[in-house]
This record gives structure tokens, sequence and C-alpha cells, in this order.
């Protein structure tokens, strides 16, 4: 590891940027720490940062720490500090155990997942199209206050093609025409979004119906009048192609049907075209019958009793595998060897293709539906990412202050004066081994110190749960 070193200049200037707390202040600092800001700079030992009023009000060198009086201290020795994960494409509050559907969804299971994203370390979410109205108050409620959840990013009801794929049955309301989607937009806009989220594919041709490119191009128009950023689930490389002419500003998947081209990547670089989320893991995810975690404590302490019932049964299995031979026209050999080699070798090389081109991208998990987790995804996409060849450290950037940029929030995402205190506290270093990210010490969400996965369990207390990060069964890729 590069460490960072301070000049004199520099550590006075830094010195001299802290101040007396104000009287009342609520101030933590944060010693011996080694500090992974977010920002791509090398990691920085022997560091300190100051934490007032939930937000950071001092970052640097322990030499150069002047602790304002009374301020409450912590000694993080041995142990690394990064910023908190944002997730860039989730859903929530849609689940019971392994039953997805809207009548779930409601403020109370909406908050109960935000919290297991934070006892994960994943301190903001994007959700992508699948939220009820009260989503809205969820998310200004989170901004008006020190927050002990993850924070939340909404894109509304997203827009589904009427007979096509997308969304969350009973939630979405499909739309056919340019008109309609105009109106869906400017609905959306209405209530406060943040985001519009577009779902154009075919589910791989197994649904005859795909949004049309007149539909995409006023939906995308309407949302830019508004000032709102659109991003869209795509499949295949055409539509990405279309969409980045017509001025989308970001994709929720990769392109999976074949291999990226410099046609698109020249779109995307000449346009400001985000992969606004990587989803490796959710590839991954849908290739296993048997997933290889579900006896690791990372994972099994933060889904649902009934969640691990059904997952351990052997009549999931069963289905899995049926599910892939019923599908009519396709041999279950084709099929099988589709979704279980080819879409996920396909996904990473083309993220690897991207990231390698400079194409601007963000991390993001598809968490949230069935055969996808809350918190314990974010970790495994991380993995995901330095497979595909990128470093710990630009991972991690991928998924703080490259994520804060592509939603246009300077307040989070990186370490460092002004932002708040949105921190991962880690007991082994996650540039030496990116699944160090999951040797979680503690969370703080606007300085608050929130229970991790390994003091608490989903759903039980944490009295009935049972291993911790030394026990683990790390993930075998």
């Amino acid at each position: 590891m590069r460490n960072v070193k301070f000049g004199v200049a520099t550590a006075a200037l830094l010195a001299a940027t802290l101040t007396a707390a104000p009287a009342g202040a609520e101030t933590t600092v944060l010693s011996n720490a080694t500090v992974i800001d977010g920002t791509g700079k090398p990691a920085m030992p022997g560091s300190a940062i100051v934490m007032t009023d939930g937000k950071i009000s001092w970052v640097g060198p322990m030499a150069q720490l002047k602790a304002p009086k009374g301020a409450n201290t912590v000694d993080l020795s041995g142990k690394y500090v990064m910023p908190g994960i944002i997730d860039g494409h989730v859903h929530v509050g849609m689940m019971k155990d392994v039953a997805q559907d809207v009548k779930f969804y409601d403020r109370a299971n909406v908050e109960s997942d935000l919290k297991v994203y934070a006892a994960y370390g994943v301190t903001t979410v994007v959700v992508a199209g699948t939220d009820k109205d009260v989503i809205i108050d969820i998310r200004n409620d989170l901004r008006k206050t020190r927050p002990s959840m993850a924070r939340v990013y909404t894109s509304g009801q997203g827009l589904v093609q009427k007979g096509g794929y997308g969304g969350l049955y009973g939630l979405n309301v499909p739309i056919s025409t340019p008109e309609e989607a105009r109106k869906a937009v400017a609905a959306e806009a209405a209530k406060g979004v943040d985001l519009i989220k577009l779902w154009v594919d075919d589910e791989r041709e197994m649904i005859p119906v795909k949004m049309p490119y007149t539909v995409t191009k006023a939906a995308i128009d309407e949302a830019h009048k508004h000032k709102l950023k659109v991003w869209a689930h795509v499949y295949y490389l055409d539509d990405a192609k279309e969409l980045a002419r017509q001025g989308v500003d970001g994709f929720a998947h990769i392109v999976r049907d074949k291999a990226v081209d410099k046609e698109l990547i020249d779109l995307m670089k000449a346009k400001g075209t985000w992969q606004a989320s990587s989803t490796l893991s959710r590839e991954i995810v849908y290739s296993m019958a048997v997933m290889p975690w579900i006896n690791d404590p990372f994972f099994t302490r933060g889904v649902t009793p009934g969640t691990l019932t059904a997952l351990r049964s052997p009549e999931r299995e069963k289905n899995v595998m049926l599910g892939y031979l019923r599908v009519p026209g396709l041999p279950y050999e084709k099929k099988l060897f589709y979704d279980m080699g080819r879409t996920v070798v396909q996904a990473m090389d083309n993220y690897t293709a991207l990231v390698q081109a400079g194409v601007k991208t963000g991390m993001g998990t598809d968490s949230g539906p069935n055969g996808r987790f809350p918190g314990f995804n974010a970790h495994e996409e991380l993995q995901m990412e330095v497979m595909a060849g990128r470093t710990p450290l630009d991972a991690i950037k991928s998924a703080t202050s490259d994520n804060a940029a592509w939603l246009g929030d300077k307040t989070v995402g990186s370490i460092e004066a002004g932002k708040w205190a949105d921190l991962l506290v880690l007991d082994a270093d996650p540039l030496a081994d990116i699944r160090n990210t999951k040797s979680i010490s503690a969370v703080y969400v606007a300085g608050n110190s929130v229970p991790t996965i390994w003091q608490t369990c989903r759903d039980r207390p944490s009295n009935a749960c049972t291993g911790g990060w030394k026990d683990r069964s790390p993930t075998p890729y």
C-alpha cells in the first residue's frame, strides 16, 4: 500500500482548519486510523477524523490533530476507515422472506431494509423505479435529520411498456405512447423524485413487447425538461446505442447480449452517459441453484429466518433448475449455458471494456428482489469489480465518490471536511484484499454509530446468531 505523506504547508493548513467546536456540539474524534478517503488517493495511515454534529469537520494526520475540548475519542489503531458504501441500484420494501409482492411495500418494510443496508456499511441507496409514493416522505425525513439507517434516492415509479418487461407488478402503470410517457414523467417529477427509470428490453426475447424508441425519446426529453436524469434497464447493445444517442444519462445494467464496441464507447464518452450501476453480482445470483454463501455468517445474519429456510430447501434447487428448462422454444442445454455461463462472462467482459476505455461507471447491485440481498451483495459486487480488473482502491471509489458524482450529491461519498460522516470502519485492509470490506467493525451514518451486521441479525435477537468475521466462510470466487 502506498502511504500519503503530508508536507509542512499542507499539515499547517489542515491544522488551521480545525477550529474549536461550537458550544454544545457533539464531537467525536476517530484516532490512529488508516483512512481511505474514497477519492482514489492512496491510503493515509496514522490519521484522524473529527466528526461534529454528524459532519466531518476535520481529517488529517495525527501529528496535526487538535481535538476540541470535551470531544469523545475512539481509538482505531490497526483499523481502516472508508466512506460508507453507496449502492447505486436497489429495490426496497417488496419482500417478505422470499415472497415478492407490492402488498408488502410500506414504510415499516422499507425502513427495515434501509437498516439492513446500513448494518452492512451501505449508507446510501438508489431505488430503481419500484417505490410507492411514501418513499418521498421517508427520503425527506432522512434528509431533515441525522439518520440511523441508509439514506435513499428514489426513481419513484419507473416507466414500463404496456405488455412489456419491468417494474413491480401492481405498482408501475404501463404506458404505450410518447404522450403517455411524457405525462408519466411529469407526474413523477411533480412528486419530487430524484431520477427517472425506464425498462426497455424484452427479458431476453421471452416477452414479445419492447419499449419503442419513440417512447424512450419522449421520456428522456420530458425528464430533461424537469432537470431530472434518466437511467434505463437495458440488455441489448443496439438499445444502448440508440438510448445514448437520445441522451439517456445512465444505464442500470451492463449490455449482455454481445460485446460492447467502439461505437457505444465513443457515444457514452461523447454524451456523458454513465454506466450508472454494474450489477455483476446479479448475473452470478441468477446462475445459481445453490448459493455458495448459504452458510456464511456474513450472509445469514442479514436475511430473515424464513429466507434461510427457503434458500436451503432442496425444493428450491429443483424449482430453479426447472425454471431454466421451462422456456418455450429453447432447448434446455442452450438455456442452461446461456444463463449460467455466457451472460456472466459477457457482463464481466463488457464491464472491463467500459472501465478500461474511461467510461464513467458507478457501483450498483440490483439487490432487494428475491435472490439478491440488501447490503450483502454490495460486498460481492466489489469483489466482482476487482475480478473484472479494477484495483481495490478503484472499486471502492466506484462505490463511493463516483456514485456520489453520478447523483450530483456533494455531501456524501468521500471523507472530506464538510461532508456527512457516513463511514465504514474495518478490521482488515480492503486494499490488500477487497473481501476485507466484510470485516466491519463499526458503521456511522451522519456520525451516528449504528448496529453492524456482526452486532445484530435481521428479525431475530443477536444472541440467536452465530459466527463472526473470523468465523466466516469466504465466498469461493
